[in-house]
């Protein structure tokens, strides 16, 4: 048994710096895709329905991704032809989406974005687990939380830059914010074609600055110990896709819980955020969708999204030495109740700029989100099954956005009266309770803990 090399921390930056480009197209994907379907025509309670197409590919794209990354050799390797494919396809989607009233004479333009949307979510699909295989393929044990971090801190800067920029745009370059009823703003428009062009750069960097192992490395750095998913696998005499759904880690499905609770709440916040802040704050009727407050509102859901993300970079350094100072578990279970907390207090904002402060807590939650449960779980699966299982890992973060998807829009409606703050609560709720499932996890390897 070999061991793995340790990587600098210019390797381990080069080999998440895609991550950026991902995730400023996300972000604007995140801030901006509830404003320009209602912009199209959507109602409020019927946000979470058009939602629902980008966790539904998510869960069917994921572990085919990670199932045929596992198995895939190529000259650019195995992970990196698919996060290159997929920011090319996710690319398309970002230029086409905020341009769907062109297809108008084929199609109602919300439909059309619609489908764009289900098209730019299933590529960032393609396009993010391989780069969470390709860290636990490429770092030892002890450095799986600073990777995974990193990451964090990456995704972070690119969030920002992406929630940001059709504010930026506005303000700095004088572009509108406004258009004609039932047409994307100009100043939107600009904003995804910038995320494409630096969502295909940033990938370009890391596939030229990465070099992959070869199969016989990854087999050589494999421990000699049969883990407990290979035994399972052995005993079944299967390696497909629904035998390692059989033998998944008991760790894995542990962390299932959790992620159902967190996931179902970040699906919440995204989806409610605008239409609640509008309402709520600028003191909006729900279906104002085309006057200059509603474009302002957006604007600055936009902000203080870019805020979290902000603070989640800031914070997502410091993770890897309170996790080994605290645990892994006691980190994360701290963060999402820093983040749930944040979440509620927005209920109590007086004005605008309290929101700022509700996003503090949840860029706390967002970094742990993003780094921890992915290096508790990296210890419970083998280097060969890497991609395969965080592929499956995925079904806990898609399951309870489609539930929410199918039931948030009648509980808005029917529950809280059309309310979508109501929405923004629950949320909170969610990602405390997710705090409290931490319990039942048991981190197989956690360096606090076996120091």
């Amino acid at each position: 048994m070999q061991t793995k090399p340790r990587l600098n921390f210019g390797q381990i930056w080069n080999m998440s710096f895609g991550f950026l480009g991902i995730q400023m197209g996300f972000a604007l994907q995140n801030a901006n895709a509830s404003r320009i379907l209602q912009i199209f025509g959507a109602n409020v309670e019927e946000l979470s329905w058009f939602w629902i197409v980008a966790p539904l590919t998510g869960m069917i794209v994921q572990p085919i991704i990670g199932h045929y990354s596992d198995r895939t050799w190529t000259k650019l390797g195995r992970r990196r032809p698919y996060f290159l494919t997929g920011a090319i396809l996710a690319s398309i989607g970002l230029i086409l989406m905020p341009q769907a009233d062109m297809f108008i004479a084929f199609l109602p333009a919300l439909w059309v974005g619609a489908g764009f949307l289900m098209i730019m979510d299933a590529s960032f699909n393609i396009a993010m687990e391989p780069f969470r295989a390709l860290v636990a393929d490429k770092l030892p044990g002890d450095q799986t939380t600073l990777g995974f971090s990193i990451q964090t801190v990456l995704i972070g800067i690119g969030a920002v830059i992406g929630s940001w920029l059709p504010w930026a745009i506005t303000n700095w370059f004088g572009v509108a914010n406004t258009a004609e009823p039932g047409t994307v703003p100009p100043s939107l428009i600009i904003s995804f074609i910038c995320g494409a062009v630096v969502l295909i750069g940033t990938i370009l960097i890391t596939v030229f600055t990465t070099k992959e192992y070869s199969p016989e490395e990854t087999a050589a750095f494999e421990e000699e110990r049969e883990t407990e998913v290979e035994s399972a696998v052995k005993r079944k005499g299967f390696g497909q896709v629904l035998e390692d759904i059989a033998a998944m880690p008991t760790t894995m499905k542990q962390l299932g819980l959790v992620q159902f609770f967190s996931w179902f709440a970040l699906f919440g916040m995204w989806v409610y955020t605008t239409p609640a802040i509008a309402h709520h704050i600028w003191k909006l009727p729900i279906d104002d969708t085309s006057s200059q407050a509603y474009q302002d509102a957006g604007d600055w859901v936009g902000i203080i999204f870019g805020f979290y993300n902000l603070v989640s970079a800031i914070y997502a350094f410091l993770l890897p030495s309170i996790a080994a100072k605290i645990g892994r578990k006691s980190t994360h279970a701290v963060s999402l109740i820093i983040g749930g907390l944040g979440l509620i207090s927005m209920y109590f904002a007086p004005n605008k700029y309290w929101l700022i402060g509700s996003m503090f807590g949840v860029g706390i939650a967002w970094a742990s989100i993003l780094a921890m449960p992915y290096a508790i779980l990296a210890g419970s699966i083998p280097l060969k099954k890497m991609g395969i299982y965080m592929g499956l890992f995925n079904f806990f973060i898609v399951l309870p956005q489609i539930i929410n998807a199918i039931i948030g829009g009648p509980i808005v409606k029917s529950l809280y009266g059309g309310n979508p703050m109501f929405a923004i609560i629950t949320s909170g709720v969610f990602m405390i309770l997710a705090a409290f499932t931490l319990r039942f996890v048991k981190d197989k390897d956690d360096p606090a803990l076996t120091a």
